[in-house]
């Protein structure tokens, strides 16, 4: 008996050694956003050379959206103060990771730090399904190494600005700018890579909003369907398809908040 198991404790070891180790910020402080401390709110950012991540005063909610690229309606249940209470964190890596460690990284701290548990639910509705238009691409395809910027940015006046953006990470920011729709955007580009582009629309009004008390150049500009076709080439449409939710089995406050 002896013989056997030592062949297989040998070969459960090697095994182990295969296993990729689970990826955790070398440290990280979370703590409570006091608007006092002279930083605004409502950021959340890779460190530059992607050597970690910095939040400042944002949503657990908010977090768990941007982190697994889901819109936050979508991201359900849990506690009040998953969206009332807003936190600052600085969670540093021990080298230089690509984004998408950096949010498996992320993902663990939550899990770890805020004992987050969650599952999935899967239904059919309606969703926005992102393709080719007829007339082709027209972004320009950017090649150029990571630089840990935010996709996606506000311009000037309003417009917004693209650089080395993903066709995940614009789904899920179109998704978030039709988030009254309450459908999420499917990517069926078949585009892989990375893109610069400059995209100008007129967002949502309220009820009742007069175009007229807008900048000419604003009221002139297209809505979110026309701007993807006219300038970037894409096709937005409304279908059925599988809606995704998150939902929260759990979740606590770090020790000590």
């Amino acid at each position: 008996m002896i013989r056997c198991m030592i062949p297989l404790m040998f070969a459960a070891a090697l095994h182990a050694q295969d296993q990729p180790a689970r990826l955790t910020f070398e440290v990280a402080s979370i703590k409570p956003f006091k608007p006092m401390e002279g930083r605004g709110g409502g950021g959340i950012k890779p460190k530059p050379a992607g050597q970690g991540y910095d939040a400042v005063g944002v949503s657990v909610r908010q977090i768990i959206s941007l982190m697994y690229r889901m819109p936050v309606q979508h991201v359900t249940g849990g506690p009040s103060w998953l969206d009332s209470d807003l936190w600052t964190v600085d969670a540093k890596a021990d080298r230089a990771y690509n984004v998408g460690d950096l949010h498996t990284m992320f993902q663990n701290l939550l899990a770890d730090e805020f004992k987050l548990k969650f599952h999935k639910d899967v239904r059919e509705g309606p969703v926005y399904v992102l393709t080719v238009d007829k007339s082709g691409s027209k972004m320009k395809v950017n090649t150029s190494p990571q630089d840990f910027e935010v996709p996606m940015l506000g311009g000037p006046g309003g417009v917004t600005i693209g650089k080395r953006c993903p066709m995940e990470y614009l789904c899920y920011r179109l998704g978030d700018i039709l988030r009254n729709d309450d459908r999420p955007v499917i990517d069926k580009t078949g585009l892989s890579g990375t893109y610069d582009f400059t995209l100008s629309f007129l967002p949502d009004l309220p009820p009742g909003f007069d175009k007229a008390n807008l900048p000419p150049d604003v009221a002139d500009r297209p809505n979110i369907f026309d701007a993807l076709r006219q300038q970037l080439g894409l096709k937005l449409e409304p279908q059925k398809g599988p809606v995704v939710y998150y939902v929260i089995d759990s979740v606590e406050k770090p020790e000590g908040n």
